[in-house]
């Protein structure tokens, strides 16, 4: 994955110690996973057997409501398809 610095909309994927995958929304994917590392991110990264996190996937859309809706779509899913949709995008766990 490229280094995406820049301020956008994306939707991303944590990968938790626990084996549990995270989905969430940002204007910035570096900086929210910071938050995340650091124990400040959303309740369910906060708890500390999830560390390590992970960041595993993002991508980019133009408005704001398209980032929002994938994030819904992959969040709604089972664990399976969630996984099917990440090697679909070229990630791999293990």
């Amino acid at each position: 994955m490229p280094d995406k610095t820049i301020d956008g909309y994306y939707f991303y994927v944590l990968y938790c110690a626990d084996n549990t995958l995270y989905g969430g929304f940002t204007t910035n994917v570096l900086r929210r996973f910071k938050v995340h590392q650091s124990g400040h991110g959303a309740k369910y990264t906060q708890q500390k057997r999830r560390h390590p996190l992970k960041l595993l996937y993002w991508e980019g859309f133009e408005t704001k409501s398209a980032a929002l809706k994938a994030e819904y779509a992959f969040k709604h899913q089972p664990r399976r398809a969630k996984l099917a949709y990440l090697e679909a995008h070229g990630v791999k766990l293990g």
